[in-house]
């Protein structure tokens, strides 16, 4: 039990977090996301792990010009939404509310510029994705997106648009804070407003760090996170945190190394923020059955509650609930599927997956796609109690035995069942050839 009191004293996540959030920007395919894959494959190098390295992969790279939304009175501060295509439109403005599918089906958007929140109502079942509100409007009509936050703080959302096919949306969208979207709603409904995003595409490179630790066995437990954030911010919580986190797990797991009875495979994507292109690669290269797990790490530190989703994999749950019971400590668990974040393209092909995040309350991201996501939000002690129960999680999945695949009919069923299909159907990300 050592390697829990050194985790409680250790500084291996946090300085790391910390040097993450100090490059600044780490948009997918930029110098700075670069400069994270290095820091990232460099402090699991000097920690002891195994063939720890950087894979570069090509990408559609973005570049933010200026963006500006024109109303009759004058202008309204935005920024552009990744991957919009530059250009300027000229239409009148269509408040589409919360953005569910029937606010869009009873909107009229035919040349229209559709304001659509970010948030979704409680009584909603399900959460509604940015690129699904997004594909929806486009699919209306729409000429222009803005896509105003819920949370107050005068802080406009970023988040990425496109899709595999297409990385460039096909309509300018641009973000705007709560209070701009409240007022554009208020006062210029129905009015034409001018839309434009200037910015740049070009060829970009991204990357993948991966290193190993425990035995050298033919079967590993997947430990991942994401290291790019968006340019406007730090990206602290989203995801410099999670990345910190499965630097303190790799240190943890070093420290009982000769106790693991299957190899631990660190994996850092790149490019997640712009269509988890790291991770859909990985997902490809490698073989299900090669994998005994995959626990992703996004989201973790917001709170100290850990928030587990499992994708109907019940010795999924009964782990996470060991390790619960184990330390004492509670834990969220949702066995439902979840096709967001880097996870995601492993559950789709029936590997045995994990979301961790943090359960806090908000059912939106917080302070993530915002300029206030930032480090003075982290407290190292959630960090460190945090990768203590991930440590116990991945260990104990490196000594389950052999968890099943699920076949991808089933769950295909399990994404119709819980609403989630026709997000992703309306997104272009629907992962299955046949329904």
């Amino acid at each position: 039990m050592d390697w829990i009191g050194g985790t409680f004293t250790s500084d291996a996540g946090w300085n790391h977090l910390e040097r993450l959030v100090d490059i600044g920007n780490r948009m997918a395919g930029s110098p700075g996301e670069r400069e994270a894959l290095t820091a990232t494959r460099d402090a699991l190098d000097d920690l002891g792990a195994r063939n720890a390295g950087v894979e570069d992969f090509g990408i559609q790279g973005w570049t933010r010009g200026t963006s500006r939304i024109e109303t009759p009175d004058g202008t309204a501060e935005c920024i552009a939404l990744p991957r919009s295509p530059a250009g300027t439109v000229e239409a009148p403005l269509v408040d589409c509310g919360d953005g569910l599918p029937r606010d869009f089906a009873d909107a009229d958007l035919d040349g229209a510029v559709a304001l659509v929140s970010a948030g979704v109502p409680d009584y909603y079942d399900r959460f509604i994705h940015r690129r699904e509100k997004y594909y929806r409007a486009v699919e209306a009509g729409a000429v222009g997106f803005v896509f105003r936050n819920h949370a107050p703080g005068c802080l406009a959302p970023t988040g990425s648009v496109g899709t595999d096919a297409d990385p460039l949306g096909p309509i300018p969208a641009v973000g705007v804070s709560r209070e701009v979207g409240a007022r554009l709603a208020r006062r210029y409904a129905g009015a034409s407003v001018t839309v434009g995003v200037d910015c740049e595409t070009h060829r970009a490179e991204s990357g993948v760090v991966r290193a190993d630790i425990g035995p050298d066995t033919d079967r590993a437990v997947y430990l991942t996170s994401h290291v790019d954030a968006h340019d406007i911010a730090e990206g602290a919580v989203d995801n410099a945190a999670g990345t910190a986190t499965v630097v303190e797990i790799a240190r943890a797991l070093l420290a009982q190394d000769a106790d693991l009875d299957r190899r631990v495979r660190i994996v850092c994507f790149g490019a997640e923020e712009v269509g988890l292109q790291g991770s859909k690669r990985e997902a490809e290269l490698v073989a299900p059955d090669g994998i005994q797990a995959v626990v992703n790490c996004d989201g973790v530190c917001r709170g100290r509650t850990l928030q587990y989703y499992t994708h109907g994999f019940d010795a999924l749950t009964a782990a996470v609930e060991r390790v619960a019971d184990r330390f004492g400590h509670p834990a969220s668990v949702r066995p439902t599927q979840h096709p967001h974040s880097d996870h995601w393209p492993f559950a789709a092909r029936g590997v045995p997956t994990i979301l961790a995040s943090s359960d806090d309350g908000d059912r939106g991201r917080g302070w993530g796609h915002t300029r206030a996501d930032t480090l003075d939000k982290l407290e190292r002690r959630t960090l460190r109690e945090g990768a203590i129960l991930l440590t116990a999680l991945v260990a104990d999945l490196a000594s389950t035995d052999w968890i099943p695949r699920r076949d991808t009919a089933t769950v295909a069923a399990d994404l119709d069942a819980q609403d989630l299909a026709a997000g992703l159907r309306a997104t272009g990300d629907w992962p299955f050839a046949t329904e």
